[in-house]
């Protein structure tokens, strides 16, 4: 994770906001790093510091973020990210399966290898929200257990340099896992799965048959 300059003085465009100000870009990283601090605590509590940002003031941009997400009169999740980020990086059109949506992204100051992704039916709905790789970023190198770190590697990137790899339901909003065989350095294959929060990987467990290789249970 690249160094990520201090922040600036509440309620400034890239600072974090009071209670009263608008919702900044700052906010939005402290909201997507709440939701990792429970499987990668000293990573959340590292980028924090980088950005200059108390434990009270990242529960205080969680408890906000919650609180418009629950709101009786919320406006669509579309335009809740372009009111907090601005304009989109890219915009463009994909088809997933049999479906037509739109991929916008944004630049975050935390991740700079990576953009927040969200995928939007033709009618304004979100799809999905997450982390995905920058398109002029080197991917990660990833061939054994040992390169599956946390914060190393996106979803989509495991499961194709670990195809096929099973997806697995999140245990929360914002997780998601996959069911993987991967080599370990000495070659030993392993079953693991891969825990993943807003598409970045947060953390890599053996599976119910380590070492046991073939492919992961169907």
């Amino acid at each position: 994770m690249a160094p990520v300059p201090p922040a600036k003085t509440p309620g400034s465009p890239s600072g974090p906001s009071s209670p009263s100000g608008p919702f900044t870009p700052l906010d939005l990283q402290l909201v997507l790093l709440r939701r990792m601090a429970d499987h990668s605590p000293g990573l959340v509590e590292d980028a924090r510091h980088e950005l200059g940002v108390s434990p009270a003031g990242m529960r205080e941009a969680n408890r906000r973020w919650q609180a418009m997400v629950r709101s009786p009169r919320p406006r669509s999740a579309r335009s809740g990210y372009r009111s907090v980020l601005g304009e989109p990086e890219s915009r463009v059109r994909r088809r997933i399966g049999g479906l037509d949506c739109e991929a916008s992204r944004w630049r975050l100051p935390l991740w700079p290898d990576l953009r927040f992704e969200i995928l939007t039916a033709p009618d304004g709905t979100v799809w999905n929200e997450w982390l995905v790789r920058a398109p002029d970023a080197d991917p990660p190198v990833l061939r054994t257990v040992e390169d599956l770190t946390p914060w190393s590697c996106t979803v989509d990137e495991a499961a194709r340099a670990f195809a096929p790899a099973r997806p697995l339901e999140g245990t929360a909003p914002a997780r998601w896992g996959l069911a993987l065989v991967a080599p370990d350095v000495r070659g030993v294959r392993h079953e693991v799965v891969a825990e993943f929060t807003w598409g970045l990987l947060q953390r890599a467990a053996p599976g119910p048959r380590t070492g046991a290789g073939g492919p992961p249970p169907g």
